[in-house]
């Protein structure tokens, strides 16, 4: 189980308070993506907010992954939230979100941003990452934990 088609930079990989709910969440994204990745937070928020419009994001398990497709990008990148307090993502199974895994992919990124939102949709579904991932210390474990994959992978 690998990430391997996404960026994700230590600094985009946080523990967050769940206040505010799914709309600061966003807001949030935002301002991750424009400290790490130099993107525009305004579109980040307007691009998830966007799609969050057409359908929930929310797809189970207390787990979301909230995507967009932006002009400034030449790859995918991430970013992964862990929130103290679960936020309502109107998901499938009417379940809090408390795992956030944002993918922002480039505009023209069609078959690319798919494959993405597959790999961490299938690392997500791995109930021992998870529960992992739920239980790591701090930023630096879950960093390790989300790239620890690709090492494996590329060795």
């Amino acid at each position: 189980m690998t990430i391997m088609s996404v960026r994700l930079d230590i600094a985009a990989v946080r523990d967050c308070p769940g206040d505010g709910g799914k709309n600061e969440i966003f807001r949030t994204i935002g301002k991750i993506a424009q400290e790490c990745y130099h993107l525009d937070a305004e579109a980040v928020h307007a691009g998830l907010t966007a799609r969050e419009a057409l359908g929930s994001t929310g797809f189970g398990r207390e787990i979301a992954i909230p995507h967009t497709k932006l002009a400034d990008l030449d790859r995918c990148v991430g970013v992964f939230l862990r929130l103290s307090e679960p936020v309502a993502f109107d998901s499938q199974d009417g379940k809090p979100v408390d795992l956030i895994f944002a993918l922002l992919s480039p505009a023209k990124g069609g078959v690319e941003h798919l494959q993405a939102l597959a790999e961490i949709s299938r690392f997500l579904r791995d109930d021992n990452m998870v529960a992992k991932l739920r239980g790591a210390s701090g930023q630096d474990a879950l960093y390790v934990l989300l790239s620890k994959q690709r090492e494996q992978r590329a060795a």
